[in-house]
Order: structure tokens, then sequence, then C-alpha cells
């Protein structure tokens, strides 16, 4: 029997109700309801990204599998950060070498300085250079009152999600070279935040902030930082920013923010 198509869903992503398991974080892959859609049945590259040297940080899973996934494809090498996930960051790095290219996977905790300092040159050791640096790696947690943020979940937050971006930067950008290009994931929550996301929104919105003021600071180098702000989505759906941001054609798109939210719109 044909299947149906349904032409508001041609891709069949999942429709809410969703069943929502919790998990306690940083959470595993295999155990999300709805699955993510990473893309890897349905992106075709067509060599934008040819023999660029990548590092994502939180790419063993969500958005950033799907981005080295696109990368990969695109003729990119790929190096990933993760934190605790090993059975993720493997499933990554099978997909990257499916699509023949090297993968380093590097498991570190993002929240301590000297890691994400140590990251940087692990990456370097191994491809020489930074051609593309995204910044992905995050830590999210629901409050329902400033009460019940402890000191140590605020701090972790802040380190995680913003400067660890600060720490990684600064080391990668020795290692960059002119038309290199660094892509901030920002949020839907960067200018409309959920107030149970207190903390991981303040990030948020601070790293739309650092995006805009980097991309300034870095110019005179040639190198382009640019932000992404997903909404509700499958990472299938964001992959394709970024990619468009990575690649040379972009050469004079820096300082943006690109919302992918499915039409809902930012400040």
């Amino acid at each position: 029997m044909e299947r149906q198509v349904d032409p508001t869903n041609p891709r069949n992503f999942p429709q809410p109700p969703f069943d929502t398991p919790r998990q306690e974080p940083p959470g595993h892959d295999r155990d999300m309801r709805p699955r993510p859609d990473y893309g890897e049945d349905t992106y075709r590259g067509s060599g934008r990204l040819q023999e660029k040297k990548t590092l994502i940080t939180g790419g063993d899973s969500g958005i950033g599998r799907a981005v080295a996934i696109a990368f990969a494809r695109e003729g990119a090498d790929v190096a990933i950060a993760y934190l605790s996930e090993d059975d993720d960051a493997e499933e990554t790095r099978r997909l990257v070498e499916a699509a023949g290219r090297q993968c380093l996977v590097i498991r570190t905790d993002l929240s301590k300085p000297e890691n994400c300092r140590d990251l940087v040159g692990k990456v370097v050791d191994g491809f020489g250079r930074i051609d593309v640096l995204v910044n992905n790696a995050a830590h999210q947690a629901s409050f329902n009152s400033i009460e019940e943020i402890s000191d140590a979940e605020w701090d972790l937050t802040l380190a995680t999600n913003i400067s660890a971006m600060f720490h990684i930067t600064k080391a990668a950008v020795p290692h960059m070279p002119p038309t290199a290009a660094i892509i901030n994931t920002a949020s839907i929550n960067s200018d409309m935040p959920k107030p149970q996301l207190l903390a991981y929104a303040t990030t948020k919105g601070a790293i739309q902030n650092f995006t805009a003021g980097l991309a300034q600071l870095l110019a005179g180098r040639g190198i382009r930082a640019n932000s992404v702000a997903p909404g509700p989505g499958q990472p299938a759906e964001l992959a394709p920013v970024y990619v468009m941001l990575a690649a040379d054609e972009a050469s004079y798109v820096s300082g943006a923010t690109i919302a992918v939210t499915g039409g809902e719109p930012i400040l």
C-alpha cells in the first residue's frame, strides 16, 4: 500500500502531543521520545565544505549530531566534544566516518576553562587548524521558582553555556584562517525567555550579544561569527542553516542571528 503523505508534514516528523519521558541530564539519545530526526536518511551533500576542519561541541546528539552529519556529507572532517554519553558519541563517529570523513571524538567537561583549552589543542593536533567552530554544547534545567535554583546550578549553566564559548573561541581563533567561521547556538529563548528556564535563557541572550560583538572584533581577521536561534523542531531542520553559515559563499554574513523557529518571530 502506498504511504499517505500529509502535505503539511511531508517528512512525517512527529506531531504533538508528544510522549515526554523525563531523563536526568545529560540524558541519552536512545531514550528520547519522539526519536530525533538527524537527517541521516535524507541529507545529501554537495561538497560545500570540502576539506574543511570543523569542531562541534555537544556533537554527540541533538543539533550537534545533525550538524556533524551534514558537515561530513559536505566534505568536512569533524571533531566532536561531548560530556559523558559515550554510546551517542560513537554513533555520531560512525555516521561521520560512513560519509568518508575523519572524526575526532573528545570526552570532556566544558564547564572548566582548562578543558576548553585542552579541547582546542587536541583538535589542532589532529587536524592542524580549525576552519569552522560550532559552539553548541549547553546545560538546561527547569525550575518553577527562583528559590529552587541553587548557586551551583546557576554557576554550572553559565559556565557551560557562555563561559565555555568564550574560552573555546579564545583558544581557537589563533588556529583559524581568514574565511573561517564561528557559529554559536542561541535559542528562541534569547528574546522570549521562558520563566522556568531562567538560567538557560539568560545564557542564550548572552550568546546572541556575544556573537554580535565577536563578529565586529574578528572582522579584521576575516573570521565570521553568527548565531542560530532554534525553536521547537527537529535537528535535521537546523543543520542546513549551519552549513550555509559555514560555507565560503556566506563570506559577507557576520554578526547575524538566524531564527529557525517554524515561522514564530523573534525580536
